[in-house]
């Protein structure tokens, strides 16, 4: 073997070592591991989707869903809807709808004043609207975000740790729901880890549920959510050997549908 080919072969070899490690990533659950086949880097929810857009050519437009109820008087559960619909704004951005956003928008502002953020929020989602309306894309993607942002900080000014939790928790709920619907209609098994992104993503998922007060993760709605999450992380990280199966991916879509249509029914 010449010289420049050793060097070669330890290179590769070098970076086929560091991801083995990066996917050894313990888990908060006996009985689970990480699998070195599915990536482990964490995702933003833009680049999550832009990965999926690529791989199955998504028809974004097909994936909306309809306006939500009336915001609920549980705040636990708008909460939920309006992480929700944070997603769905993204997934309007991919699809370069401008009047499904501004009417995601006017939704996202109901659900705001629901937990009394309307006038702190107000300008900012306006604005939002307004970029959507001039088909301003490229700023309209980092506005997203940071309007995420700031209603996270808000939040937590008003010492309200649990809805921001609950509103991350809603937004890649959603998330979910739409990667396994376009995945589940992909031939082949090349693709299917993209149904979760990462592992990284459910183990996030978890660890910011748990961070939700026992007291609120006791009522039923919740409880709910937290079978969803256990038994999807279980789903994907039990045969961390075994390429993703096709019954993970159908599994996975049910899961998230189900549990997006009771988090979408009117609250009591």
């Amino acid at each position: 073997m010449i010289p420049c080919q050793r060097l070669l072969f330890a290179a590769i070899s070098l970076i086929a070592c560091c991801g083995v490690l990066r996917g050894q990533i313990a888990t908060s659950e006996p009985g689970l591991a990480v699998s070195p086949i599915i990536g482990v880097v964490d995702q933003t929810p833009a680049e999550f989707l832009d990965v999926l857009g690529k791989a199955a050519k998504a028809r974004w437009r097909l994936l909306f869903r309809p306006p939500p109820p009336t915001p609920s008087t549980d705040r636990s559960r708008s909460a939920l809807v309006l992480g929700s619909l944070i997603a769905e704004s993204y997934l309007i951005w991919q699809a370069g709808d401008s009047q499904q956003y501004r009417n995601t928008n006017q939704e996202m502002v109901n659900y705001c004043r629901t937990l009394g953020l309307g006038e702190k929020i107000m300008p900012r989602l306006m604005a939002q609207g307004k970029m959507a309306e001039m088909e301003q894309w490229k700023e309209l993607q980092l506005e997203i975000t940071e309007g995420h942002q700031e209603l996270q900080r808000l939040l937590r000014e008003m010492q309200d740790e649990d809805l921001a939790l609950l509103i991350d928790t809603g937004l890649w709920l959603r998330l979910l729901e739409v990667s396994s619907t376009l995945i589940a209609d992909l031939p082949g098994s090349e693709s299917r880890h993209l149904c979760i992104g990462s592992t990284t993503t459910l183990q996030l998922m978890r660890d910011r549920f748990d961070r939700i007060s026992e007291k609120k993760r006791r009522t039923p709605l919740l409880q709910l959510v937290q079978g969803a999450l256990f038994e999807t992380q279980t789903l994907w990280l039990t045969k961390p050997e075994e390429l993703p199966s096709a019954e993970a991916v159908l599994k996975t879509r049910q899961r998230m549908g189900d549990l997006m249509q009771v988090m979408w029914e009117k609250g009591k």
